[in-house]
């Protein structure tokens, strides 16, 4: 009974202080030094990434890691965080979790400090491709059948694996390719002694991960309504969760710094990066966010409560990555008048320049080419304003790609090459010469059954025993269900305006493979069925119809008042494939946020 009481009682706080390989080294110091923390946790590797480190371990075998770990957030702040008592987990390791491990342990003992390192494997499927592809796997959105030239492959692991090795009292525990809230997660189940059965608390402790995943995302670092954050840009406070046995947790930040945490901020990221909230599918259970709660009880203090949890399907996603062909991109910067006109031109005319080029050299064409007018409103397709058309300074960008280096290497030469042949009022943008020629490393999602994964744990390089916990029961693949259209609103015609959707709504959009997701929250309740009545399915599918090239699927979150839009196959191919300008769809929100929405005339009066 005094153990149960001990352990309700019992906060642990945990700090996110990575969103990305790249984000500020400022942020573990801030939470080291003033978050009073228990764990401070990175994750680093989103699916870019990955092929990013792919390819430094082909260049070098002791490569393959995220370097700043060590380097930038743990060497500074080792004597800091051992004398706190704070405990790290990082997905650090990338495609090199024994090298990440030999780094930071070099980095401790020439610092003097006993440093306990766990390690979780067992996620490199590399050696196994050939089998994998004579076992027939296809990609598990597409049903295509594995390409040639695959390079790498990594199985999303779960939470289980990182707390074994805090069990077996590991200071810091890197892993390679686990889910991004594991590493989150991980601590709480070893906290708490949650089981693998305990749905609605990993369920619970996947959520309060989701949300530190993306570092200062959740603080109002990406937030619809800047200007209520913008005077503390400069020194952003990164987030922490406090969390409870019982699931619940609350999201702060540490004291006097910028930022804001509230049901809005902390409600983009909620719905950053998801499809259905129903079924959100993590390695260790399938989440229910949608009838989640937020409130916030006092300044920068917002309590999460009502998060559900079911059993987890029976296979684990691998990203894979493949060798695809090269890519390039040029930009210049063009003046004067009809700019969008001569840019566009310009465009056109050095893509069929090098298109007889390739021609006479037996080169076969481009792969894909696409031309981007920045400052005409390109990103917003048909939706642009019409003084964009006017604009006196654009850049023009051209992306291409190709099946062999030779051809890029051409573009690349020519795009300089064409300096006194082609356009006047032009200058460069960005750094100057040629543009670099880039191999695509792309990306194939699969499924594999659970029981082919062994993860494997070492405490400084030794071996600790570990069987993988298998849950009573898996749930089958959950398959994406249309939100019921709401009965329409009473509002005669006379009395109904048209307001922004940014005047009802926050929003916040992300990628996941070549679908994207906008997750739109009502700033009231009774703003709500107005939104659902104007943003329709349909509606959403029109106003993108310049990307979108298949189905919009909208989801209901009634707990956050708020709704998801699923864009399918919007991407162009996604991540490292697609030539769209906004590659990971986050403009995508900014975008629909500027959707008519039809309200009452007294309603629209009300608004700021």
């Amino acid at each position: 009974e005094r153990v149960t009481l001990m352990t309700q009682a019992k906060n642990i706080r945990i700090g996110g202080a990575s969103g990305y390989w790249g984000d500020s080294q400022e942020a573990p110091r801030q939470l080291v030094m003033k978050g009073d923390l228990d764990y401070l946790v990175f994750d680093y590797l989103a699916e870019v990434t990955m092929s990013i480190l792919v390819r430094a371990k082909e260049k070098s075998p002791d490569q393959g890691y995220a370097r700043d770990f060590v380097d930038l957030a743990m060497k500074p702040l080792l004597h800091e965080i051992k004398s706190r008592g704070i405990k790290v987990v990082a997905n650090a390791g990338g495609v090199n979790v024994a090298a990440c491990a030999a780094a930071l342990a070099k980095v401790a003992n020439d610092a003097g400090i006993d440093l306990k390192i766990g390690t979780v494997d067992g996620d490199n499927l590399a050696d196994e491709i050939e089998a994998l592809r004579s076992e027939g796997i296809t990609e598990m959105f597409s049903g295509a059948e594995m390409p040639e030239g695959m390079i790498s492959a990594n199985a999303y692991l779960g939470a289980f694996p990182i707390a074994a090795a805090l069990d077996n009292g590991a200071d810091v525990v890197i892993t390679g390719r686990c889910v991004d809230s594991a590493v989150t997660l991980g601590p709480l189940i070893h906290e708490f002694g949650w089981t693998v059965d305990y749905y609605d608390k990993l369920a619970a402790g996947s959520l309060a991960g989701h949300i530190l995943e993306c570092g200062a995302q959740a603080t109002g670092g990406n937030f619809t309504d800047w200007q209520d954050v913008v005077g503390g840009w400069d020194d952003m406070g990164y987030p922490i969760a406090v969390c409870r046995e019982d699931g619940t947790f609350a999201i702060t930040k540490p004291g006097g710094t910028g930022g804001l945490v509230s049901r809005l901020t902390v409600g983009e990221q909620i719905l950053y990066e998801i499809g259905d909230p129903s079924a959100y599918i993590m390695p260790d259970v399938i989440c229910d966010f949608s009838n989640v709660t937020l409130n916030e009880t006092k300044k920068d203090w917002l309590e999460v409560a009502n998060v559900k949890g079911r059993a987890p399907t029976s296979t684990y996603k691998v990203s894979g990555t493949y060798k695809d062909g090269f890519r390039a991109t040029a930009s210049t910067v063009i003046t004067g008048f009809d700019a969008v006109d001569k840019g566009r031109a310009f465009a056109d005319a050095l893509i069929k320049r090098t298109r007889r080029l390739f021609m006479e050299r037996n080169l076969g064409d481009y792969r894909d080419t696409a031309v981007h007018i920045i400052g005409s409103q390109t990103l917003w397709g048909q939706n642009a304003e019409e003084a964009a058309a006017a604009s006196r300074e654009i850049v023009t960008q051209i992306d291409v790609r190709h099946d062999e280096r030779a051809a890029i290497d051409l573009f690349s030469k020519e795009t300089t090459g064409v300096g006194l042949s082609m356009t006047t009022g032009r200058c460069s943008a960005g750094s100057a010469g040629r543009p670099k020629v880039t191999p695509v490393v792309a990306q194939f999602a699969f499924q594999i059954d659970k029981a082919q994964i062994d993860p494997k744990i070492y405490i400084n390089n030794k071996p600790v025993k570990y069987k993988n916990k298998v849950p009573a029961r898996f749930s089958a693949m959950p398959k994406p269900e249309h939100a019921p259209q709401d009965a329409s609103l009473e509002g005669s015609s006379d009395t109904m305006v048209e307001v922004p959707l940014i005047k009802l709504a926050v929003a916040r959009s992300g990628d996941k493979g070549n679908n994207a997701n906008v997750g739109v929250i009502a700033r009231k309740a009774d703003y709500l069925p107005w939104i659902k009545q104007s943003a329709t399915e349909e509606a959403v599918r029109t106003y993108f119809a310049h990307v979108v090239e298949g189905e919009v699927i909208r989801f209901d979150l009634p707990g956050m008042d708020a709704v998801n839009f699923l864009l399918m196959n919007c991407l162009g191919g996604g991540g490292t494939s697609t030539l769209h300008l906004d590659n990971l769809a986050k403009t995508y929100a900014q975008q629909l946020l500027a959707l008519p929405v039809r309200v009452p005339a007294k309603l629209a009066e009300g608004l700021n």
